[in-house]
């Protein structure tokens, strides 16, 4: 016997038991982008490598040691997209669609990083990305949050996410940051962790980031970013919390929050639980006024977030939020040769009828008993029977698979008002 393939290690499938939380969630987004005005943009799953070299930062773990990236046949250097928003840009900068325009944008797929995999981080990952362009106020910045916080509301996850929110000021103000944090974090070197010695030489603020607990008292010391802030970024950090405020929507300053790729500045915000365990960022993201021009666009403010679908759909399911709807509402059986013609049509009467209704037909024969059987198993509310003498009496069999309910003969008007109840 040849030995059986799997599935490399960190991509996994989505079997049908799963995919109807992940269908739940998807369409949950999607109305909710909808209801704010906002636009789908699909972009190739595959890019340059430069793209994110550019974008990320060359000395980020993501560009580092997470990409994959190989040389096509032609040795042009292609990468698998480990995140969405540096695909956005160059897609709207390569269609003329964000100079002096602005553009509320949002898309779904998979990315891709080599990481250890655990409970929450994959090697392949969806997420859910809004980017827009065109617009430098707080109120924009708002927005994204407020549309977040209508999510969580939606799915049932409200109480169980904390939204952190901090600002990264201006690109002067933390530059004057960096230096005084580098000096800082070199005084105190010998409690440093290698990981932190190696950001210390980089992008020292991903220090600030560490989650090692020995070195949490020095971090809690260090000098705070807020005292850099400069005038325009502190008014800009003041109108976000006070449109936040009148909303009651609640947040926690996290002067430590500071994302983790380069091309941040201004707002930055994260929504946390504690219901994952070490992987607690469920939704982040922030401005990014300089990616456009840094890619080749002319300078177009910028923000935009990003959320984790498995870690969504983890919180789901352990925290039995929302009660999921059955894949099946009804299923249709014939008994006999004779019904399975009229069957069929019952079936796609029921569909024209009424679009959004989810009906079976049963295939492969078999006696009641066993036809039942797998209507039961089906999760529909309602078996419709057809057999011979139904046939010829212009009726069907209703059997309330769900409810202590009577079995009924009903015409086709009455299966309609049946049904009615149901969608």
């Amino acid at each position: 016997m040849a030995k059986q393939i799997q599935a490399i290690r960190g991509m996994n499938d989505i079997l049908p038991e799963q995919s109807r939380r992940w269908q739940y969630i998807e369409q949950v987004v999607r109305s909710i982008v909808a209801s704010y005005g906002y636009e789908e943009i699909r972009m190739p799953v595959v890019e340059q490598t430069d793209l994110f070299k550019r974008s990320i930062g060359e000395v980020t773990d993501i560009v580092e040691k997470e990409m994959y990236t190989f040389e096509d046949r032609n040795g042009d250097s292609l990468t698998l997209r480990p995140e969405g928003t540096a695909s956005c840009v160059r897609a709207g900068n390569e269609h003329g669609l964000l100079y002096n325009q602005q553009q509320r944008l949002w898309y779904m797929g998979p990315m891709f990083r080599h990481e250890r995999p655990q409970k929450g981080r994959y090697r392949q990952f969806h997420q859910v990305g809004v980017e827009v362009f065109g617009l430098n106020g707080p109120d924009i910045d708002a927005e994204l949050i407020i549309m977040t916080a209508r999510l969580w509301k939606q799915l049932g996850l409200s109480e169980y996410l904390t939204l952190e929110l901090n600002s990264l000021a201006s690109n002067e103000a933390r530059a004057d940051y960096r230096d005084a944090l580098t000096a800082y974090l070199t005084e105190h070197e010998a409690v440093l962790d290698e990981d932190s010695k190696r950001r210390l030489q980089s992008n020292p603020l991903r220090v600030l980031d560490s989650k090692n607990p020995a070195m949490s008292d020095m971090l809690s010391q260090a000098p705070k970013l807020s005292e850099y802030w400069d005038d325009e970024s502190r008014s800009h950090f003041a109108a976000l919390c006070q449109r936040l405020d009148a909303l009651g929507i609640r947040y926690v300053h996290n002067e430590r929050l500071v994302r983790g790729l380069d091309y941040y500045n201004r707002t930055v915000f994260e929504w946390v639980t504690d219901s994952l365990g070490a992987q607690g960022t469920v939704c982040a993201g922030g401005r990014y006024d300089g990616l456009v021009e840094q890619l080749g666009g002319k300078a177009t403010p910028a923000v935009g977030f990003a959320m984790g679908l498995e870690r969504l759909v983890l919180m789901l399911e352990q925290l039995d939020a929302v009660t999921l709807p059955q894949a099946v509402d009804l299923y249709v059986s014939a008994m006999g040769e004779a019904a399975e013609l009229p069957a069929v049509n019952v079936a796609e009467r029921l569909r024209d009828q009424f679009p959004t209704l989810r009906v079976m037909q049963h295939c492969g024969g078999g006696n009641f008993k066993k036809q039942l059987k797998r209507a039961d198993k089906s999760g529909a509310r309602l078996a419709l029977i057809m057999g011979e003498d139904e046939v010829a009496r212009d009726v069907v069999s209703v059997k309330f698979l769900r409810e202590d309910k009577p079995q009924q003969e009903m015409s086709w008007e009455q299966i309609v008002a049946t049904v009615n109840e149901l969608v």
